[in-house]
């Protein structure tokens, strides 16, 4: 099945998303240097940039931006799932005049309940640019004839 707005089906999406999650994997676990998370970050995007652009889809800006949406919803799953991996026995707290005032299990729910929104928030923000950048290309590169 096709979303005729997105011009893709809902797997479709799903897959050009999860494309992202071992990027996500790499850097919580710190299994990878530098160079190879620039690649972990850019080529799902670009992936990303050139099926939108070969489907010729209906709204491309629209199109990235529920790819990236995704991928946002995955990102900040995949953080929870990882979240004691990437910080041991030191998890992040409060700081400031917050520190201390919040127990330990609040604390931890709005902290992990702000980092779930960041990694949506992050998703949202690069489906859009990816988007812009996509509409953007598809008017200067003309479509291939079939």
């Amino acid at each position: 099945m096709r979303t005729k707005a997105l011009g893709l089906s809902p797997i479709a999406i799903l897959a050009l998303a999860a494309l992202g999650v071992p990027r996500v994997i790499a850097h919580d676990l710190s299994l990878v240097g530098p160079t190879v998370n620039a690649l972990l970050v850019f080529l799902p995007i670009a992936l990303w940039l050139a099926v939108v652009l070969w489907k010729r889809v209906p709204n491309s800006f629209l199109t990235l931006l529920a790819i990236g949406t995704t991928y946002g919803v995955l990102l900040g799953l995949t953080h929870q799932v990882l979240w004691s991996q990437s910080f041991g026995d030191t998890p992040p707290t409060l700081g400031g005049n917050l520190a201390g005032t919040l127990s330990p299990a609040t604390e931890a729910v709005l902290l992990r309940t702000f980092a779930f929104g960041s990694s949506l928030l992050t998703g949202v923000g690069v489906g859009a640019a990816t988007g812009a950048v996509c509409w953007l290309l598809s008017r200067l590169i003309p479509a291939p004839r079939r």
